[in-house]
């Protein structure tokens, strides 16, 4: 009969500990420097009359710099523009897995077609705005197809008309952000086990059934990861509005995040635009914790 050797089981020391935080430390000194104390600072200075010039003079207000902004008309339409560009995040991840999906499959020419969607990812925003801002314009690109097709009698003023400007922008980050978090869920589908679907293959399951029962279920942590990453990218929705209409026309395409932009660095009312930033915070906070709530894996 076969013997086994049993070895000692090693302890947890306080050495060990110590060690790890040792190696910890570099970057949760940086976290600190340059993460927490701006957000916790900012926070802080939310509640107060903000003296930029003397951050010990400031005065403490309260909740007054956030009654301002629940007076203020254009934040009302920021919080609804926001909320409005989440509608982005469904969309790009149904969009970016299914062409996931799509490209990985062996076939040819895959690759080229993987670089043609992450080329937008890696192009500067100021580049992408100004080209789709050519091809918005009433002489642009997009209205002379439009025309060719027949489908419009006059020109769609795409950036200039504040009833469809936003959605005009949010096309953009759609667009822009596609090739990123299609790249994300390939990683997820080729870390996937392959014994799974072909077990489900040989018990019959034909691929919309493998794909929904089986594929969706196991890539939830990816999910969750891309999810999380588009909600907050949209709730910071901000390079492209500057670069594209600046807040216009008539602030119809104001952002919580331009709005706390334009009242710091235009208004110089560096109060209420640090309590714009800390109501950006809360609903990021709030909207994570949902996507954490949703898509958190059974028994965990």
């Amino acid at each position: 009969m076969p013997t086994f050797k049993h070895y000692p089981s090693r302890h947890h020391s306080w050495r060990d500990d110590a060690r790890a935080w040792l190696f910890l430390a570099p970057a949760l000194v940086v976290l600190l420097l340059f993460a927490f104390w701006p957000v916790g600072l900012g926070a802080l200075l939310a509640f107060t009359e903000v003296n930029i010039f003397d951050l010990t003079a400031s005065r403490w207000v309260g909740l007054a710099n956030f009654q301002a902004l629940w007076d203020d008309p254009t934040f009302i339409t920021s919080v609804v523009n926001t909320l409005l560009y989440l509608l982005v995040v469904p969309l790009i991840q149904l969009a970016a897995l299914a062409l996931a999906v799509l490209v990985n499959a062996q076939l040819p020419a895959m690759k080229l077609f993987r670089t043609a969607f992450f080329v937008p990812v890696v192009t500067s925003v100021s580049v992408v705005g100004i080209m789709w801002g050519w091809m918005y314009n009433e002489d642009g690109m997009l209205n002379q197809l439009l025309a060719w097709l027949r489908l419009i009698d006059a020109p769609i003023g795409w950036l200039s008309d504040e009833r469809i400007a936003l959605f005009a922008v949010m096309f953009v980050t759609f667009w822009r952000g596609l090739g990123y978090y299609m790249v994300l869920y390939i990683a997820g589908l080729q870390a996937l086990p392959q014994e799974v679907e072909e077990a489900a293959m040989l018990d019959g399951a034909n691929r919309w059934q493998r794909f929904w029962r089986i594929t969706v279920p196991m890539l939830r942590p990816t999910l969750l990861l891309c999810t999380l990453l588009s909600t907050l990218a949209a709730m910071k929705a901000f390079e492209e509005v500057v670069v594209m209409t600046g807040g216009g026309p008539i602030g119809s395409t104001y952002t919580l995040a331009f709005y706390a932009y334009d009242q710091g660095f235009r208004a110089f009312d560096f109060s209420r635009a640090l309590a714009a930033s800390a109501v950006v915070s809360l609903i990021g906070f709030v909207l994570a914790w949902i996507n954490f709530r949703f898509f958190r894996t059974e028994g965990r």
